[in-house]
């Protein structure tokens, strides 16, 4: 129990107390990030007490300082850290040095300003996601907390990038568990229907206002360099395609052939004007991904590389048996085209999915068709979507390129 008769220091105090209960600080001391509502002492600071987005100060049960943090007492994750040090509690000069110190590494990493600017607890600042598009700016607001903290977040983001238009794109289905609205604004400037992303040596027509998520996967440019370096004289098909943006690289890089299969049409529409406009060829195919496989394959279609990059089948640990079973469906449908001494990329954004699950996906499948599959190459995240090692969750993207041939 917290000795409440000693008072924390004058700059703790400036904001209510969350108690967690004796020996619930072990994970955050050793990084993490996140306080579960079971580990919060409720006798001595009750979550009723509190307001969704309220900041607080953590302390263990011993009254230590742990940090300052925002709290939603209706969630699961009922508070995240924001700072450990307290002499910075949250306010716009934290925000400014968090966004000042993500932004000194993707300039490190990137010659031009086309990347995700913040990643969330990666970069320190849970529940908040910016990317940038030269001078426009896309913001994703997570949790209550940042949502609280959007116009310190929009200040110090002008203080720090000076940007011509920021858009806030919050309708991510999450906000939803945090209580929050459903919403696309734009904070200020104007923010074009369209922006043109140069990576991999195409210039792409990325939408943004009716893109998804906040317009780009940046997180999947290194995998579709690797993509794109074997893919040369190949016939390539691109699954989940979105914009193109594997199958163009690939056919930049010298593909002898690429379609792109999508269930979006404006999705399609976007590649097809940026194939125009540089000068590649493109067929597209519009519907979903299984059923278009499986046409493909009473066709007698075949290829000679194949990436596929769906949504997260597995969004919450109970999704997981119906998400593997996907998984493995949707490999095999990719396995019965590829051609002998072909090439499979595998991709999932499912962090509940671990590694040697899909690479056992893929290997079941291949034995059920009779090929032999090697895999070659293990890819991830772009560094623009850094991994913080106390927090897994942040280790989302995999990606397996396996060599496909027939056994005998």
């Amino acid at each position: 129990m917290p000795n409440l008769a000693e008072p924390p220091t004058p700059t703790e105090s400036r904001l209510p107390a969350l108690y967690l209960k004796p020996h619930e600080e072990r994970r955050l001391l050793a990084g993490h990030l996140w306080v579960f509502s079971n580990e919060i002492n409720v006798a001595v600071s009750p979550l009723a007490g509190y307001s969704p987005g309220e900041l607080v100060q953590l302390r263990s049960s011993r009254d230590r300082f742990l940090g300052y943090a925002y709290i939603n007492p209706r969630t699961l994750i009922s508070a995240r850290l924001l700072s450990r040090d307290p002499a910075w509690p949250p306010g716009l000069p934290l925000l400014r040095r968090r966004i000042e110190t993500a932004l000194a590494l993707r300039e490190r990493l990137y010659r031009e300003p086309f990347y995700r600017l913040v990643f969330g607890e990666s970069d320190l600042l849970p529940g908040l996601v910016v990317d940038r598009y030269g001078e426009v700016l896309v913001v994703q607001l997570g949790t209550a907390g940042m949502e609280a903290l959007k116009e310190l977040i929009l200040e110090a983001l002008v203080q720090v990038i000076a940007p011509r238009a920021v858009q806030w794109r919050n309708d991510s289905p999450i906000r939803e568990l945090e209580g929050l609205p459903l919403y696309v604004e734009t904070a200020f400037g104007e923010v074009p229907d369209n922006v043109v992303i140069p990576e991999g040596g195409v210039r792409f027509r990325v939408p943004l206002a009716s893109g998804q998520k906040t317009g780009w996967y940046f997180d999947q440019a290194a995998n579709r360099a690797l993509f794109s370096h074997h893919a040369r004289g190949a016939r390539v098909l691109d699954v989940f395609s979105y914009a193109g943006s594997f199958g163009l690289q690939a056919a930049r890089a010298g593909a002898r052939e690429v379609t792109c299969v999508d269930a979006s049409a404006a999705a399609l529409e976007a590649a097809t004007a940026t194939a125009t406009a540089n000068g590649l060829a493109l067929e597209t195919r519009k519907g979903d991904a299984f059923q278009a496989l499986e046409a493909l394959h009473a066709e007698g279609r075949r290829f000679d590389a194949i990436v596929l990059d769906p949504p997260a089948f597995i969004k919450r640990r109970k999704d997981h048996p119906k998400g593997l079973a996907a998984y493995r469906r949707l490999n095999q449908l990719a396995l019965q085209l590829i051609d002998h001494d072909g090439l499979l990329m595998s991709c999932s954004c499912s962090w509940h999915l671990a590694p040697g699950e899909l690479t056992d996906a893929v290997q079941r499948a291949s034995r059920h068709l009779g090929r032999f599959v090697q895999l070659i190459a293990v890819g991830a995240q772009a560094p623009d979507h850094p991994v913080h090692p106390a927090v897994d969750e942040t280790r989302y993207l995999r990606a397996f390129l396996f060599r496909v041939t027939d056994a005998c």
